[in-house]
């Protein structure tokens, strides 16, 4: 199971190790990844997700789960947090 946040799409980086004596080998730095579950108010549903803990602060910023998965862009959602944002969608969006 790769190491990829479901919100944002973030993955580790890549680098060099760089010694005292400047020997440079390649190295990973991983995100921060957490398993937490974040309740949709709309919904009234628990979602379990592993998002990035830069994730989280940027949830609370924007005010909410469904605020911020709504703002995000389809390309950086994994396909469990697409089923998320168009199921709220559905339930904003007015029937006709």
């Amino acid at each position: 199971m790769s190491r990829v946040c479901d919100l944002t799409g973030k993955r580790y980086m890549s680098g060099n190790n760089v010694s005292h004596a400047n020997n440079r080998t390649r190295r990973k730095f991983n995100i921060n990844l957490r398993s937490v579950s974040l309740k949709s108010e709309t919904l009234n549903e628990k979602f379990k997700l592993k998002i990035a803990a830069s994730t989280m602060r940027t949830i609370s910023k924007n005010g909410g789960f469904d605020k911020f998965i709504i703002k995000t862009s389809d390309t950086s959602l994994s396909e469990t947090a697409l089923k998320i944002k168009r199921k709220i969608k559905k339930v904003l969006s007015p029937n006709k």
